[in-house]
């Protein structure tokens, strides 16, 4: 079986997990702006927009943290397969929260709850194949991150499941309020500095 471990081979595996994520963006993107241009095709959702800064700011810290995997001595095809995959999450993700067309909908908000399960479903997967992800990195870097980092990840899934089977909407706005300013402090308190 032939493994890689090359610079070369490294950045061309960037590039194409580059480019699922970069897709991401530009649906999560292109969504915040169709808003701001046609604003009354749907009507506004606090929620719904809250969680679109949190998947900005989970795509661009996982493009952060990617960067570690140049320390993965050899590199497989099937983990090649494993991090598209992953990154394909992140674009699922995005289409959920912004779809082509919300005409069937009341506006933002009935579209959200009414898709929640997909939506915190695919964000639970997302944080379970996170751990995996996490572990081809290799063992030093789990220990690096201490105890924080699975049980913030298992929390995650648990809260994610809560939040697909409950359409409470005081539940759905602490969740996306916690969890951003959780996120942030996260990011800045680990993953600040890349080395």
């Amino acid at each position: 079986m032939q493994t890689v471990a090359s610079p070369e081979v490294f950045l061309h595996i960037k590039v194409v997990m580059g480019m699922v994520i970069s897709l991401s963006l530009a649906r999560l993107l292109t969504g915040v702006a169709g808003i701001v241009q046609h604003p009354a095709k749907g009507r506004v959702y606090p929620v719904h927009l809250a969680w679109a800064l949190s998947m900005f700011l989970f795509i661009i810290h996982v493009w952060w943290w990617e960067y570690r995997l140049q320390a993965v001595p050899e590199l497989k095809f099937g983990v090649y397969l494993f991090l598209v995959c992953f990154c394909s999450l992140f674009f699922l993700l995005c289409a959920l929260l912004f779809p082509a067309s919300i005409e069937e909908y009341g506006g933002y908000e009935e579209y959200f709850i009414s898709r929640r399960r997909w939506f915190f479903g695919t964000l639970a997967l997302t944080y379970a194949v996170d751990i995996a992800d996490t572990a081809i990195k290799g063992q030093d870097h789990i220990q690096s991150l201490g105890w924080e980092y699975p049980a913030r990840n298992i929390v995650y899934i648990i809260l994610c499941l809560v939040a697909a089977w409950t359409a409470d909407r005081r539940f759905h706005a602490i969740f996306v309020t916690v969890n951003i300013l959780y996120q942030i402090s996260f990011i800045f308190r680990i993953y600040d500095v890349l080395g």
